[in-house]
């Protein structure tokens, strides 16, 4: 006779185990001590097998019918129920931990030797604040596009930083990317939100034209803001050397030969990873020296050492604040000198595009472009970097003459 739920409910314990059939290998155990447990018996290959299917009630009469039937479906197939349950239980623990935020630890600790030491601070408090609270504890392998569209992209959309979402969408692709790689998840679900984001307008770093520049010149030899005297070495060096305002503030003696007029930025300091050649002019090496004599006597590593912590680089906003200061906020940044010299290196002084840009030190579309080492149009640069320096200093004294700067080579 099949069960029903009052003979499963009510059949008291005895002294000896008991089995109560419901026919096609299903019956339920009920043990001495009252506990009632849901047992199939079936054949496979010949031999008597047994699974486990649940604690009644718990486990209902209908649901053990239901597992029993899935099991004769498996047997008809020619699979083992008992095995196939424990692939999947072991596939279940497997999900369980590759959580999102497991896969991009392990993505992270990966990358980090490929990284300069700020980018993998930068992007690990991406994944801390804007990533791990909302998916870090979700499977991998069952986020889909809606979950990091509106967990992750929107609640940052809404702050208004469209580049911070675009960056963390980024970032998650890569690492669902290195999941696929790693067998921890099947599909790049940030390729499926394409257009779903919203975009902003590109926002440029100000800069000055070269026009503006005789009276900013002024201003700042003028000291009109009451600037500290490295605060302006350091405003001058980066004119001179058109750096990234960080790769100018962290430099540290060890890094320059002024003997030879050439500065080497190691690549852990640089945006690309890799080393940097700049080529100094006279004028900056005079602004180093003046430096070095001012700042030699401080225990400290760095060119440009902070005011009140000299074991610390100067703040990367002094440049910024003293720009502000002169009167240049909103017009001018430590950036905008990078733009300044590409325009006018090209526009006026003659120079290729690509001679230029391997002294920005950009970042190569093409495989051939990266391949390009870091001494790419070194000669042409030791020229071009002192001819930059004069045309400025002919700005700053109004004597350039448009057309008078040729390919000299440095004395």
């Amino acid at each position: 006779m099949k069960l029903n739920d009052k003979i499963c409910r009510n059949t008291k314990a005895q002294k000896k185990p008991q089995k109560l059939a419901d026919g096609g290998g299903l019956y339920l155990l009920v043990q001495p001590d009252g506990a009632k447990y849901w047992r199939l018996k079936y054949y496979f290959l010949g031999k008597e097998k047994l699974m486990a299917l649940g604690v009644y009630p718990v486990i209902t009469l209908a649901d053990a019918r239901e597992a029993r039937n899935k099991a004769k479906k498996l047997l008809a197939a020619g699979k083992d129920p008992s095995a196939t349950k424990k692939e999947n239980r072991k596939e279940a623990e497997r999900v369980a931990r590759n959580t999102f935020r497991a896969v991009a630890l392990e993505w992270h600790e990966n990358q980090k030797g490929k990284w300069t030491p700020k980018h993998v601070v930068n992007v690990m408090r991406r994944l801390e604040i804007d990533i791990f609270p909302y998916i870090g504890s979700r499977p991998i392998s069952e986020i889909e596009p809606p979950e990091l569209l509106n967990s992750v992209l929107r609640k940052i959309e809404k702050r208004g930083a469209l580049d911070v979402a675009t960056r963390v969408k980024q970032i998650c692709g890569q690492i669902f990317r290195y999941g696929i790689a790693t067998g921890k998840c099947k599909r790049e679900v940030t390729g499926d939100l394409k257009g779903a984001l919203k975009t902003g307008k590109t926002k440029h770093f100000a800069a000055l034209d070269i026009k503006e520049m005789p009276e900013f010149l002024s201003v700042l030899e003028k000291n009109d803001a009451r600037l500290f005297a490295r605060t302006r070495r350091a405003m001058r060096l980066l004119m001179l050397t058109f750096t990234r305002t960080t790769e100018l503030i962290e430099a540290t003696w060890d890094e320059f030969d002024l003997k030879n007029g050439m500065w080497e930025i190691p690549g852990e300091r640089m945006k690309m990873g890799k080393p940097h050649l700049v080529p100094l002019s006279k004028q900056a090496i005079a602004i180093l020296k003046e430096q070095k004599e001012e700042t030699g006597h401080i225990n400290t590593p760095y060119v440009f050492p902070g005011q009140i912590s000299p074991q610390e680089p100067m703040s990367n906003n002094t440049i910024l604040f003293a720009i502000g200061r002169m009167g240049y906020k909103g017009r001018m940044t430590g950036h905008g000198f990078r733009a300044l010299a590409m325009s006018t290196i090209k526009e006026r002084l003659g120079y290729r595009h690509e001679v230029v840009d391997r002294q920005l030190a950009h970042a190569h579309k093409s495989k051939i472009d990266r391949a390009y080492d870091r001494a790419q149009f070194i000669d042409e640069r030791i020229i071009m970097m002192q001819q930059w320096a004069d045309y400025l200093e002919g700005v700053a004294n109004g004597k350039v003459i448009e057309g008078q700067f040729g390919k000299r080579k440095r004395a």
